[in-house]
């Protein structure tokens, strides 16, 4: 529990925290492998705008493609930090794979929520994690960060030059940061790739950047655990958000066990959360 609370306070104080150790070299190198079969078949090539990179291969909705994606979502030694800066009922927002090559560019300074249209700062809406399959160091493009920014007023300018450092970190290693952090892929001027797992998320109202649902087949999501249903967006927030017919999307959509009662249904015997807001009063 302490180490939690060391990592929490780091993403409160400086935007961002390094996990040390969370898996080892054979997952790692499990992956890199899976991710290299995927490349070829899905035909996969990189993209040709500055922010995904015209060296850099990423595949995406990578839930639909595998027992390795479907650990990383909900990792014990990660999912306890981002519940802590989201909360418990938090949502994949999107997983994958971002692999720069030699010769890659640096990542124009976003924040992962800027095109989101609250004021800043605010409370956590995302918080994601970037997984490290090889070293991450600043020549082959270890992601960069703008310490202490996810306080700034504003989000950056797309495209102009801010003051950085670059988050290394060795192989096993898992880079989690608070939405609202300035940061941006590295500049790779090694000749070889730098590969991670992006794996992100979201508070349980906000839109996932992924569709969870439609991207990933019911026969896919059948075999999933219960928690990663959940983050999955199959079960409700609060008992209110994403019902079908006052039931969970895993009970209606994949005759799951009954979740928790619906928000009116927990009014009735007086267990309304205060904090779900005024949704959960009667007009």
């Amino acid at each position: 529990m302490a180490e939690l609370a060391d990592h929490l306070a780091a993403i409160e104080r400086d935007g961002y925290t390094v996990v040390d150790g969370v898996f080892d070299a054979g997952r790692a190198a499990a992956i890199v492998e899976r991710l290299g079969e995927l490349e070829v078949e899905l035909g996969i090539t990189a993209a040709t705008n500055s922010f995904e990179g015209t060296a850099t291969t990423r595949i995406y909705n990578l839930l639909a493609h595998g027992e390795l994606f479907e650990q990383i979502a909900v990792d014990a030694a990660v999912l306890p930090i981002v519940e802590g800066v989201l909360d418990a009922e938090c949502l994949v927002s999107t997983i994958s794979s971002i692999s720069i090559g030699p010769g890659e560019t640096a990542q124009p300074i976003h924040a992962d929520d800027q095109i989101m249209p609250l004021a800043k700062p605010h409370a956590a809406t995302v918080c994601n994690s970037m997984w490290a399959l090889t070293d991450f160091t600043e020549a082959n493009g270890a992601t960069r960060v703008v310490p202490g920014s996810h306080r700034a007023d504003h989000s950056p300018e797309y495209g102009a030059s801010f003051d950085s450092i670059p988050a290394e970190m060795a192989r096993g290693s898992v880079l989690v940061w608070h939405g609202s952090l300035w940061h941006g892929g590295g500049a790779n001027t090694t000749g070889a790739r730098r590969t991670g797992i992006a794996m992100n998320y979201c508070a349980g109202w906000v839109r996932q950047q992924e569709n969870q649902q439609l991207g990933i087949p019911l026969a896919t999501i059948r075999q999933f655990s219960p928690r990663l249903r959940q983050l999955c967006g199959f079960d409700t927030y609060r008992g209110l958000i994403g019902h079908i017919d006052k039931q969970t999307p895993a009970r209606r959509l994949l005759a799951a066990e009954p979740g928790d009662a619906m928000i009116w249904d927990a009014a009735h015997g007086g267990r309304v959360d205060e904090a779900a807001g005024p949704a959960s009063r009667r007009a």
